[in-house]
């Protein structure tokens, strides 16, 4: 008699999240069969104990399931009957796929998003904040020359895009015009192609490479007029040589506020240009992160990026190598750069440096005499120790914990050497 009161319940729920796992099935087909059976059910517009002239409004659907041809259709009809006369504001789908064979699944979800185009259209995901984001991200998959670009024509409302140890299936670059799409955030985590080309793409505001496994540079920028955010993180390979910054963004980016570099604790990777290269680029640029330099590193070289960004107001480098960090065999050499800074240059406008994680006094301080004497303008320097690392669990927490010590106090020394040197207005801070 409780079960057939409460039968109609589940059709009163404005919040609905299926995952596939909590299906029971003897084969992964079995498993969808039962998924199916459920989400048609709860879907539904009213069960037979329910009152079918009551209104419901699904606010969020959160779906996540296997990537099985024989269901897909069926789930994207399902999903768009819901979205079309309800006021759905959260829409996600979770897929899970196989390593195995890249190509098929690949087609296949293409097909899909090209047979389901309003429920394409309506994806969301949450951001770190909590609001939704229109968001896709996918895994695994192999795509056709042009799949990218049609993917993100076919979902015109597709705010993020995420594609993690994808390809091609013809090793070639990926090409991307969508100088209609509302597209604002591009990641590409490992994508097997020569480069990524971005044409058009007139809403973009970031874009983010990260460890990609072919030659440099990474991506190329086109037309890309609201780019506010620029972050590349990679470990060199052997046969990837130094690249200019020139060479990989664009002067359409007249935006650009914010460049984050992250090294790995391998080869500095961009190769120092005359600042007069980059002005275009960089006027516009506040906020400058260059992370994971490996240690025995000489950091002049980094001047070039203040002589080019008259409006950086915050320049950050991070060290913060630990014992846990691994040198591949492929790695490229670790090469010291010592380009001679320009004379007689002035920034006027930089107020923070932070130092974190580096070690060696001597480096240091010259460094910091160097940029004091640049950076007129400088209210602040941050020297900070090395982040904690969760993945060091072989080392002696009291070795560790001495070692910070020694480094806080190498730290104190920096600070009354260049506070006994200098007659600068810089407040030197210790964290």
């Amino acid at each position: 008699m409780v079960s057939t009161r409460w039968q109609h319940l589940p059709h009163q729920l404005s919040h609905l999240h299926l995952d596939v796992g909590h299906f029971p099935g003897a084969t992964p087909l079995k498993t969808m069969d039962a998924f199916m059976g459920a989400m048609r059910r709860l879907l539904s517009t009213c069960s037979p104990a329910a009152d079918c002239n009551s209104s419901r409004a699904i606010k969020t659907l959160s779906l996540s399931f296997y990537m099985s041809s024989t269901h897909l259709c069926s789930i994207g009809r399902a999903v768009e009957d819901v979205v079309t006369h309800n006021a759905t504001e959260r829409l996600e789908f979770n897929i899970s796929l196989s390593s195995g064979n890249k190509t098929r699944f690949g087609k296949q979800f293409m097909s899909f998003s090209r047979s389901c185009r309003v429920t394409f259209r309506c994806l969301t995901s949450r951001d770190g904040n909590g609001a939704s984001k229109p968001a896709l991200t996918l895994e695994n998959l192999a795509f056709g020359h042009s799949d990218v670009t049609n993917l993100i024509n076919a979902c015109d409302r597709l705010d993020h895009l995420t594609l993690s140890c994808c390809r091609l299936v013809k090793h070639s670059a990926v090409k991307i015009d969508t100088p209609c799409s509302g597209i604002k955030e591009l990641k590409f985590i490992y994508f097997m192609c020569t480069w990524i080309e971005l044409i058009s793409v007139r809403k973009l505001r970031q874009v983010r490479c990260v460890c990609w496994p072919f030659e440099n540079p990474p991506v190329r920028l086109g037309y890309v007029p609201e780019l506010r955010d620029v972050s590349l993180f990679n470990k060199a390979m052997a046969w990837q040589a130094p690249f200019k910054l020139s060479e990989c963004l664009s002067r359409s980016a007249k935006n650009l506020s914010r460049l984050i570099l992250n090294f790995g604790h391998q080869m500095i990777w961009i190769q120092p240009e005359h600042p007069k290269h980059l002005t275009t680029i960089f006027r516009n640029l506040t906020d400058v992160y260059l992370n994971c330099i490996f240690p025995e590193c000489d950091l002049n070289w980094t001047m070039f990026i203040v002589q080019a960004a008259p409006a950086l107001l915050n320049f950050t480098l991070y060290r913060n190598q630990h014992p846990c960090v691994k040198t591949s065999e492929h790695s490229a050499q670790k090469t010291n750069m010592l380009p001679e800074p320009s004379k007689d240059w002035k920034h006027l406008n930089l107020k923070l440096l932070v130092m974190a994680g580096f070690e060696e006094e001597d480096k240091v301080t010259n460094y910091l005499r160097l940029f004091m004497e640049r950076a007129v303008g400088l209210k602040r320097i941050e020297l900070r120790g090395k982040h904690p690392c969760d993945k060091c669990n072989a080392t002696d927490l009291e070795l560790e914990s001495t070692r910070s010590l020694v480094d806080k106090a190498s730290r104190y020394r920096i600070k009354e050497r260049l506070t006994h040197e200098s007659s600068l207005s810089v407040k030197i801070t210790i964290c």
